[in-house]
């Protein structure tokens, strides 16, 4: 079992850059000011599957093959940039109000598990952060080091799935209130698409060496 200091570490180190707006957190927003809370928490159940899946093969040495292949991993960071670069211009150029019911195109829950699971593979500095972060918080004396790797894992998925929660919770709360203004819906979506934009373009340009989900 990992230490209690290990598990608050962690914890800590998660919320701080949980509510900092990056991909996944603003694709949920999205999502959820676009189609609603429970699109928005079906979308997250894809990030944290993507969550695990990195976790997994991380545990198996998937950060050190994006170290020893490099163009691996800039394969993928590529894709991840042009797929939030997709979604930042399709927010922008809504003609209607997205956040009305019925307006905009609304996917499937099968659609947007796929796309939060998407959008979470394709930002490959998250295996990267765990392989960073995970081995400074293990005892080399307590339990095997894949089990603490695991643990230590998990407990970062559990309060990114909070805090990811309160932001859908939130973006879906003032999609309601922004339905009944034109001005701020038409504001608040250019800004989302923006930031959207922001982070795939600093995704794309992102380093190994300065990895964070």
């Amino acid at each position: 079992m990992i230490s209690s200091t290990a598990a608050l570490g962690i914890a800590l180190i998660t919320f701080g850059l949980a509510i900092t707006p990056g991909p996944n957190s603003m694709y949920l927003v999205s999502r959820s000011l676009t189609q609603g809370r429970l699109a928005g928490l079906v979308s997250l159940g894809g990030v944290v599957t993507g969550f695990m899946a990195y976790l997994l093969a991380t545990t198996v040495g998937l950060a050190v093959l994006f170290s020893t292949v490099p163009l691996l991993f800039v394969a993928i960071k590529v894709a991840g940039a042009a797929y939030l670069l997709w979604l930042a211009i399709s927010m922008i150029r809504k003609g209607s109000s997205v956040f009305r019911p019925g307006d905009g195109r609304r996917h499937s829950a099968s659609r947007l598990y796929a796309m939060g699971l998407a959008t979470c593979l394709l930002n490959p500095k998250i295996a990267l952060f765990y392989a960073a972060l995970l081995p400074q918080l293990i005892n080399p004396d307590g339990a095997s080091i894949w089990a603490q790797t695991m643990q230590l894992g998990l407990v970062q998925i559990a309060v990114a799935t909070l805090v990811n929660t309160c932001w859908v919770v939130a973006a879906a709360t003032l999609a309601s209130v922004l339905a009944r203004s034109r001005r701020a819906e038409h504001i608040v979506r250019i800004a989302a698409g923006g930031l959207l934009a922001w982070f795939a373009v600093h995704l794309g340009l992102a380093q190994p060496a300065t990895a964070q989900p």
